[in-house]
């Protein structure tokens, strides 16, 4: 047998170790970056090469099928490894993960900023990238599912957002949608219709030529369907943002996803020193908290 084993032809020699380095990438570290390739490759090359070699083969490769079973279990899931925001992940994958890895921020990688050209990054841009974050968040909707949530701030508010944001998550406060206004081509009446929770966007304040605090990254819309812009021109009439969100101007209903003044939503962002649109007196912007920086 050892024999056999130790006269096996060239190819099958390297089947054999390239089947050994598959097996040590399968005892990486669980936040590494692994591959269902990886493992499906190294299940086939070691039953392979024992299929030809060893009588006892049924037995190896009983085992190979399990290890492989085991190796994939406890890999991470693909949307925790590529951070695809707006998919729901299990407790158990949070923990996996690491809950210190979901609340992060990041310098804008060139994968990021080449999702916001043209949108929410717009050509005449005057804010530096170097001024921008990308922050990884999870959050939980009004069914108590986890969701994971991305954000694009100023680099001076992405150390509250964390902190803030981590808190809500860990009091299942409901947030229903946070991915990045490009997914929704940086259209804020689309976006807020579909209730997405977003920071950033190069805007002028609607109706006016003035530059947005969303256009520097330091101001926040949260659920925006359920907590509309709304305001009472001098000549009657009414703007309602989003259009969809009129029902909900009236705030003595009752109704999910709704910020109030005193629930943890208020009282986290006014701790860190924001301002609630809610409060304001010539307009009401609900779901709108925004942060003056030097």
């Amino acid at each position: 047998m050892y024999h056999k084993h130790y006269n096996m032809k060239l190819y099958q020699k390297l089947l054999f170790f390239l089947s050994l380095i598959c097996n040590f990438g399968c005892a990486e570290s669980t936040f590494a970056r692994q591959s269902k390739f990886k493992h499906v490759l190294f299940a086939f090359v070691l039953a392979y090469s024992y299929l030809c070699r060893m009588r006892w083969r049924p037995m190896i490769i009983t085992l190979l099928l399990c290890l492989s079973v085991v190796t994939l279990a406890g890999e991470q899931p693909t949307s925790m490894q590529e951070w695809k925001a707006g998919s729901i992940v299990s407790l158990n994958e949070v923990e996996a993960y690491g809950i210190d890895n979901c609340f992060v921020t990041e310098e804008i990688s060139d994968e990021v900023f080449e999702r916001m050209q043209g949108k929410s990054y717009k050509k005449n841009c005057t804010i530096p990238r170097s001024q921008l974050r990308y922050v990884r968040l999870l959050h939980k909707n009004n069914k108590g599912q986890i969701l994971l949530g991305e954000m694009v701030c100023n680099v001076a508010i992405a150390n509250d957002l964390v902190e803030i944001f981590r808190q809500l998550y860990e009091a299942s406060y409901p947030i229903e949608r946070m991915v990045l206004i490009d997914d929704y081509n940086a259209d804020d009446e689309t976006s807020m219709r579909a209730n997405n929770t977003s920071c950033f966007n190069y805007r002028t304040i609607a109706g006016s030529k003035k530059l947005s605090h969303h256009a520097r990254g330091t101001a926040v819309d949260i659920n925006t369907l359920y907590n509309p812009y709304y305001k009472k021109r001098a000549n009657g009439t009414v703007v309602v943002q989003p259009a969809t969100g009129r029902r909900y101007v009236n705030r003595k209903g009752n109704f999910p996803y709704k910020i109030v003044r005193g629930d943890l939503c208020y009282r986290l962002f006014i701790q860190h020193g924001f301002t609630w649109g809610g409060a304001w007196r010539d307009r009401k912007d609900y779901q709108h908290f925004e942060k003056s920086i030097n």
